[in-house]
């Protein structure tokens, strides 16, 4: 894992728990987190590279789905 997976992931870990001590569902934070990516892209991104990468996840996020550049 990168350094700053490593450190993103602690934090959400930690935010999770929080939530869940406060009977805050996790989909909730999942969409706070999301709003905080956005605001941070927002500082140096274009509205359309921003999409671009929302637009990425959101495209894959079947892990069963198979393409035609993988090998079988």
């Amino acid at each position: 894992m990168s350094e700053q997976k490593d450190l993103v992931a602690g934090y959400v870990e930690k935010i999770l728990a929080e939530a869940a001590d406060k009977k805050i569902p996790a989909d909730l934070i999942g969409r706070e987190l999301i709003n905080e990516a956005v605001r941070i892209y927002q500082q140096q991104r274009s509205i359309a590279d921003i999409a671009q990468e929302l637009t990425f996840p959101a495209d894959n996020l079947d892990p069963d789905t198979e393409y035609t550049f993988m090998r079988p």
